[in-house]
């Protein structure tokens, strides 16, 4: 059975502190997702009519826009993805995205922000699987 990822576990958050990252930190995202969102876990967001996880995706990011620019962050990149040039053949991610976030500290603020938390159903919803891999940019001298 193919195993899906969604979600950061205890575990990835405290070793994502232990790196004592100081200043900016890049998200890159990469998403796959579902044909037909699902909202079986946030029923009292969904909408009248059978969404796609596309359009789901677009209901979490125009809700979470806000709350990330508000906590100092700034959406750098947010593209259509595909298969790799170099990597899995099978592998396949449908967007990418890419977050500066001010800090850390900022990110996890953001993360567990009330305002957006209230509608993380819609990622729910639409993602089938992600990666989330932070970034600390080098400065080439």
């Amino acid at each position: 059975m193919e195993k899906y990822f969604t979600e950061p576990t205890q575990e990835s958050g405290a070793a994502l502190f232990r790196r004592n990252i100081s200043g900016t930190v890049m998200m890159l995202n990469l998403i796959r997702l579902k044909e037909i969102a699902d909202y079986a876990n946030s029923p009292e967001l969904a909408p009248k009519t059978q969404i796609s996880g596309r359009e789901a995706f677009q209901k979490y990011i125009d809700h979470a826009m806000p709350f990330l620019k508000a906590s100092g962050g700034e959406l750098l990149l947010l593209g259509d993805g595909g298969k790799f040039l170099i990597g899995p053949s099978e592998e396949q991610w449908d967007i990418v995205m890419l977050v500066r976030q001010s800090s850390v500290e900022s990110f996890f603020a953001f993360a567990s922000n009330p305002g957006y938390m209230a509608g993380i159903g819609h990622r729910t919803a639409a993602v089938l699987d992600s990666r989330l891999l932070p970034v600390v940019e080098r400065h080439i001298p």
